[in-house]
C-alpha cells in the first residue's frame, strides 16, 4: 500500500494535494481503490459546481459496488478530470496520479490526516473489517 507523504487524507479514503494557497486536487487513495476492485465507471461534478467537506461530489462504480466519493474540502470545482471518465481503470493502476477534480476557493477542510496517521487509520480499519 502506498501513502505519499506530500498528500493529506480523509477518513473516507480520499486524498488532497494542495496546488496553491486555496486550491488543490482530489482523488481516491490506493487503499480505497484496492477495496473497491476494478473500477469501470466514474461520475464527476462539472466545473463551477460547489463541493462541501464530508459530502459526496461524485461516485465510482467497480465490479463490486457503487461508492460515493466524498469531498475532503469545501470549495468550487475548477476542473473535472475528463480522462477519468474515459479511463477509470487508470485509478487502479496509479491512484495518486489519477485525480478526479481540482477545487479552488477552498474555505474549509475536512479533518485531514498526514500520511503516517492515514496509514495507521487504514491498518486499524483492516483489523476491524
Amino acid at each position: 500500500m502506498n501513502f505519499p507523504e506530500e498528500l493529506k487524507y480523509s477518513r473516507d479514503h480520499e486524498w488532497f494535494k494542495a496546488t496553491g494557497d486555496r486550491a488543490g486536487l482530489v482523488g481516491i487513495t490506493d487503499y480505497a481503490q484496492s477495496q473497491l476492485g476494478d473500477l469501470v465507471f466514474v461520475n464527476l461534478p462539472e466545473p463551477g459546481d460547489e463541493v462541501s467537506a464530508g459530502k459526496p461530489f461524485g461516485d465510482v462504480e467497480s465490479v463490486k459496488a457503487v461508492s460515493d466519493v466524498m469531498s475532503p474540502v469545501t470549495g468550487i470545482v475548477k476542473a473535472a478530470n475528463a480522462e477519468r471518465l474515459d479511463n477509470p481503470a487508470a485509478i487502479n493502476k496509479t491512484p495518486y496520479d489519477a485525480w478526479f477534480v481540482e477545487v479552488e476557493n477552498i474555505t474549509a477542510y475536512d479533518d485531514l490526516m498526514d500520511a503516517a496517521a492515514y496509514k495507521t487509520f487504514c491498518e486499524e480499519e483492516q483489523k476491524e473489517g
